[in-house]
């Protein structure tokens, strides 16, 4: 694993990078370390649970921990995904008041690439320029505009003065950037989203941080973007939130 990954997953779960590279299952109370990875919400999220290497990291409220460290500690991660873990997980969850709230594949990437630009000019934004599109709904993946999480590049496709797709990433750790993209309706199916990914990843790689990319499972386009960008998937990771008093 890449010694990135393993820093940043100690830092995320609570635990050490040598945790992170071992077999075994690893539940932890969460405190939020100054290097764990930062977005909306991340530190309100009572339970987080990675499969990596195989395995399950597991971090988050004290009780919570505990009785998933009773139920699933010798658990494999290879299939604790699948629709049936999954279903009696939420069931579980129920009972601490809380249930999922996300669920993505992740991948990474530690290797430049050469990128084929030609028929499209490649506009390259850095932080101060991000901030023009805020308001612009199309590039809602790209840039997320979010403080705990600044977006800090972003690479756009554009042929005739016209932005066809955009790729931008934010820096959600010291260590690591993720990844979005946008491509504009009608222009899909071209490569632009692969383009733009592979040159924000060499960008990334460029400044010393690691790139990553997170999509839906049920989001192929998405992952092909990611493999023919020249990432791998790395791990799958699982969100929960408070289940909202009734009203």
């Amino acid at each position: 694993m890449n010694a990135i990954l393993a820093k940043q997953f100690a830092e995320d779960y609570c635990c050490t990078a040598a945790q992170v590279l071992d077999s075994d299952n690893h539940f932890t109370t969460y405190t939020p370390l100054s290097g764990r990875r930062r977005f909306n919400g991340a530190d309100e999220c009572p339970l987080k649970l990675a499969v990596i290497n195989g395995k399950l990291l597991c971090t988050g409220r004290d009780d919570i921990v505990a009785a998933v460290r009773e139920k699933y500690g010798k658990a494999s991660g290879e299939w604790f995904m699948e629709a049936g873990p999954l279903v009696s997980l939420s069931a579980f969850l129920a009972k601490f008041g809380c249930r999922i709230a996300q669920m993505h594949p992740f991948y990474t990437a530690s290797v430049k690439t050469e990128v084929d630009t030609r028929g499209y000019e490649i506009v390259r934004y850095d932080a101060g320029s991000i901030n023009q599109f805020e308001t612009d709904e199309r590039f809602d993946e790209a840039f997320c505009f979010d403080e705990a999480a600044p977006d800090v590049f972003g690479a756009a496709a554009m042929k005739n003065g016209e932005i066809l797709a955009m790729a931008g990433a934010s820096q959600d750790s010291p260590y690591m950037w993720q990844i979005g993209i946008n491509t504009v309706d009608g222009h899909e199916g071209k490569g632009l989203g692969t383009m733009l990914v592979a040159i924000v990843k060499n960008e990334a790689l460029d400044r010393g941080f690691l790139p990553y990319y997170g999509t839906a499972v049920s989001h192929i386009a998405s992952q092909r973007v990611a493999l023919k960008a020249g990432f791998l998937p790395i791990w799958t990771e699982l969100t929960t939130k408070p289940i909202p008093e009734e009203q």
